[in-house]
């Protein structure tokens, strides 16, 4: 069979899926999914309107079905759905519950293997329970620590003669690399539905898959250890703080930086006393190319940093500075385009005593900071970032980057921040 496109639909919007589904249909996809978040926040209802709205095509509710295996696939079938899905490590009885009842009500039943240990012998005993479609599905939350499902995919697809469908941060680039491994069933979510032309991008993901060839998107793609100096230049720290659910930022620092100047790095700490900026020079020395200098100063009023230790640090290549402390010289600071942040700024410094010390972890800004972390700051502050977090938080904040960019495109259209949310229907109930 001609490899299917299902575009997956995880919103929280009713409205904003129809209008996805719209364009995406628009653009060639052969089958819509309710997701799972999207059923859990609309109900069956979103179903429904799906299946009036698109008849010709086939509609998937992504139930992730666990128990009543039967019941749940009643529900989702009168309501309209051609493929229910089921969880692989729920019990047999369950699935072959679902697929009873399936059968009565015309649908059919997809086997989500996410979770599932031994994929290819489950593959075998799911086909003989009478399934209709597997899916090798890694997470949304996996996706984010830069795991794909290709890793899997050819073996399960070698063990069934069932349609194998394939799901995981898919995009324009790697979806010719499903179909070359035996995928039936190519699942996109993120790279269709937070795109700003929507129907555009599921062409191009059409055109990949019929040519099996990869086209460059541009985004969407997954970053890696490698990649996240990368990622987190791309993104603001507004973006980054919602990924990482207001932690990590700091606060009562300015930035001392011109407009659209942005700091990167991974922290080199120093720990030192109001005045005494011998460590903090010293620090420089130490730095490789790309480190940012994070000081501790317990926010004292006397300068431990100036215009020629910001000199040295761009003859070094070191990225920037961040100061619980006080800086001087700012006006030429300002002008070198060197990234400083800082609690106060003062004419006076102090002596280099040679208290304290270089890689130990501090306070800065009101956060822990440990050698190797990543700091980012721009014009909106400052965010620490850990290092063993920061493959996954770099991933999360493009991806809130992606979906603010579809919602402003949706703005553009004539509607309002508030309208686009459905503030007053989602308000908290208390």
């Amino acid at each position: 069979m001609e490899p299917v496109l299902q575009v997956a639909l995880d919103h929280m919007h009713r409205k904003r899926a129809l209008l996805a589904a719209k364009e995406a249909v628009e653009g060639g996809a052969d089958w819509l999914e309710a997701g799972t978040p999207l059923i859990k926040s609309e109900g069956m209802e979103v179903v429904r309107e799906l299946k009036k709205s698109f008849p010709g095509k086939t509609i998937v509710a992504d139930l992730k079905t666990m128990d009543t295996g039967a019941f749940e696939t009643e529900i989702a079938a009168k309501a309209g759905a051609d493929v229910i899905t089921v969880m692989g490590v729920t019990d047999d009885a369950t699935i072959l519950e679902a697929v009873k009842a399936a059968r009565r009500y015309g649908a059919k039943i997809m086997v989500d293997l996410m979770r599932v240990p031994d994929k290819p012998a489950r593959a075998k005993e799911l086909e003989k329970l009478g399934v209709d479609y597997l899916n090798m599905h890694v997470s949304i939350d996996e996706q984010m620590i830069a795991r794909t499902p290709l890793q899997e995919l050819k073996a399960v697809a070698s063990a069934t003669s069932l349609p194998v469908a394939v799901a995981g941060g898919l995009t324009s680039e790697t979806v010719a690399q499903a179909v070359a491994a035996g995928a039936s069933i190519v699942i996109v979510g993120g790279a269709i539905i937070k795109a700003e032309k929507v129907a555009d991008a599921t062409r191009t993901i059409k055109k990949a898959m019929q040519g099996l060839k990869a086209i460059s998107s541009g985004s969407f793609k997954k970053y890696t250890e490698a990649d996240v100096r990368d990622a987190l230049r791309k993104v603001s720290t507004p973006n980054l703080a919602d990924a990482m659910q207001k932690r990590g930022v700091m606060t009562g620092l300015v930035p001392r930086i011109k407009h659209g100047a942005k700091l990167v790095g991974r922290a080199i700490t120093v720990k030192t006393v109001d005045g005494d900026w011998a460590k903090p020079v010293e620090a420089i020395d130490r730095a490789k190319p790309g480190d940012v200098i994070v000081i501790d100063v317990g926010g004292g009023p006397t300068a431990v940093w100036g215009e020629l230790a910001s000199h040295s640090c761009l003859v070094k290549g070191v990225a920037g500075v961040v100061i619980d402390g006080a800086v001087r010289d700012l006006d030429t600071i300002l002008e070198l385009n060197f990234p400083c942040f800082s609690r106060h700024v003062a004419p006076h410094a102090g002596e280099p005593k040679g208290l304290g010390e270089i890689g130990s972890e501090i306070d800065c800004g009101g956060q822990k900071v440990h050698a190797g972390d990543w700091i980012v700051g721009d014009e909106s502050g400052l965010i620490v970032v850990p290092q063993e977090q920061a493959v996954e938080m770099a991933n999360r904040a493009i991806d809130v980057l992606e979906r603010e960019n579809r919602i402003r495109e949706e703005i553009k259209r004539g509607g309002t921040l508030s309208s686009v949310l459905e503030l007053e229907k989602w308000e908290q109930i208390r």
